[in-house]
């Protein structure tokens, strides 16, 4: 499911749900089995792969930074963890503004 506008917290119905989002565009994609397949989702949405981070959402609004998808070491992210503080920081402000 891609979310472009503002959805309802109780939409997130298990634990936590993983998460793909595009940091231009600031539209996610959520609920897929593997952040991949949000990213896949996503990319065929015209997204770029450089804009695009994995990232889970908890039922209670809490995020973790946490997906194989960011390891990426030509964007000086040698870990699942988002690294930059910056860009979590802008995923944090489109979650809380579709949230």
């Amino acid at each position: 499911m891609i979310i472009k506008d503002k959805i309802k917290k109780d939409e997130l119905r298990s634990p936590f749900t993983k998460a793909a989002i595009d940091t231009e565009k600031e539209i996610v994609s959520l609920g897929c089995e593997l952040h991949i397949d949000c990213v896949d989702e996503l990319i065929n949405g015209d997204s770029e792969a450089k804009d695009v981070w994995g990232f889970n959402i908890y039922s209670d609004g809490r995020i973790d930074f946490v997906s194989l998808i960011n390891i990426r070491p030509a964007d000086n992210n040698r870990s699942m963890e988002i690294q930059n503080e910056k860009i979590r920081q802008k995923i944090e402000k489109i979650v809380k503004k579709l949230w």
